[in-house]
Order: C-alpha cells, then structure tokens, then sequence
C-alpha cells in the first residue's frame, strides 16, 4: 500500500473524532491506518472500533510516552510513506491524501506542505509561524521546523527511530534526518494546506522545554555559533514583531 496513517492516542475520546473523520472522507483510499494506544482507560477504542475504517488496525499497550509509541508505528507500518496524524489533528480537506498520492507517485523521497492551526471548536486560528518553503532540504530547518510533522510525508524506508532522548522535540530531529537522506522533497502544489494541528498538543504546552531541545539539536547539525547569531536575529524579529503590535 502507499501510505501508512499513524494515529498515536492514550485517553483521546475528546479529541480524536475528528481525526477519525478526517481519514474516513479520503477520496484516496490506498493506505492503512494504525491506531497505536497506550492502553487508554476513556472511550477511545470504541470510538476507533465505531469508526469502522476500512484498514485500521489497533494496537493498545502501555508505552513510554508519544515518541516510542510513534517508534513502535514505525516498526509496524507497511505503508510506502508514512504520515504521522495523531489524536486531534485532521486531513485539511477529504482531497489531502489524494494530492499527496500525486508527489508520492512520481518518486518523492518526502511530500511536504502547509498546516493550519485550530483551537477545541475546530475553528481556524491561523496558519503556523513558520511557513513550509516551496523548495526544501535538510538546511532548510536552521531556522527552525519549517514544516509541521503533520504536513511531512516521508518514505519509510528513511525513517530512523525518533531519539527518545529528547521528550518534546524528537520530531525536529527526526526530520531532519530524513532530510539529510533525501534527494528529492516535493511540495504540494497549489492548494498546499494539507493538514490541521490541534493548537495545544505536547510541544505547545512544554513550549519552553521544547525550545531548549530544538536549540540543542540545531547546534549539534549546523554549528553553536552560526546557531547563536540566528537566534540573536530571532530575538531581534521577535522584539520588532512586539513594538509594531502596540
């Protein structure tokens, strides 16, 4: 099959609805999806089990946290390409999958596009700070994670295990790994909104900690000092950014 859609949940039952019926609409049918649980305790698995779709299969035991579920997934999936779409997060529209299936046909080591954020209502709150660019590499993210995990579609076969060393931010070194792989990354066309982030999830709420990492891991692949100028301009853009609000 082309894609495997990895949904990683523990006590999801308030969120993960819409992510169910996100994957249920995809025009695109050629995938499975695997619902990797920590052995939740609410009404997650009977809301997947109503679901009903087509593909899905379960696994619910307990785990170390997102990172070594989502490690786990790797090690299951059989999918060409793997998209991480976890608890609360959705398909932007039922078509996500099958413009992501064009890139993904002609040989793409990774498709890649944009995401939008919603709040608890499911109401658009904006698009990310960081905006995916229309040409991509490994540099790419110095300036951060320039592509949200939910918009960033990998082939299997380059995907290392995520290091559990870092408890929030494993999914920025992860990518750029796969990127330092890579030979061609392709970005989805004209309607590049691929996907929704729930505003809220586990690097939005350990933001400071989550900060420290990146910080760390940006040393380690493009240098301490060119590191500390851009963050020395990312203080700079942040401080303008404030005085032109007042």
């Amino acid at each position: 099959m082309l894609f495997s859609i990895i949904t990683v949940t523990y006590n999801a039952a308030g969120v993960i609805a819409p992510t169910l019926k996100s994957v249920s609409e995809q025009s695109f049918t050629d995938f499975e999806h695997l619902i990797i649980d920590g052995a939740s305790t609410d009404n997650t698995l009977h809301l997947v089990e109503k679901a009903a779709i087509p593909g899905t299969t379960v696994w619910s035991e307990p785990d170390k946290g997102l990172y070594d579920a989502m490690n786990k997934a790797i090690d299951r999936a059989q999918g060409t390409y793997l998209i991480f779409l976890n608890a609360g997060d959705a398909f932007a529209t039922p078509e996500s999958l099958a413009r992501i299936a064009v890139k993904a046909q002609e040989g793409a080591d990774v498709v890649y596009g944009q995401t939008q954020l919603v709040d608890s209502k499911r109401q658009v709150v904006g698009m990310r700070h960081l905006t995916a660019p229309k040409r991509l590499d490994w540099k790419s993210f110095k300036d951060g994670m320039l592509v949200c995990h939910q918009a960033f579609v990998p082939r299997r076969e380059l995907c290392p295990h995520y290091d559990l060393n870092y408890r929030f931010s494993a999914d920025y070194d992860w990518c750029i790994k796969v990127l330092r792989k890579s030979s061609q990354c392709s970005y989805v066309g004209d309607e590049p909104i691929i996907s929704f982030l729930s505003d809220g999830g586990l690097t939005t709420q350990n933001h400071k900690r989550s900060l420290k990492e990146r910080y760390h891991i940006m040393c380690h692949y493009y240098g301490t000092v060119p590191t500390m100028f851009r963050h020395l301009k990312f203080a700079v853009r942040h401080l303008v950014g404030k005085i032109a609000k007042h």
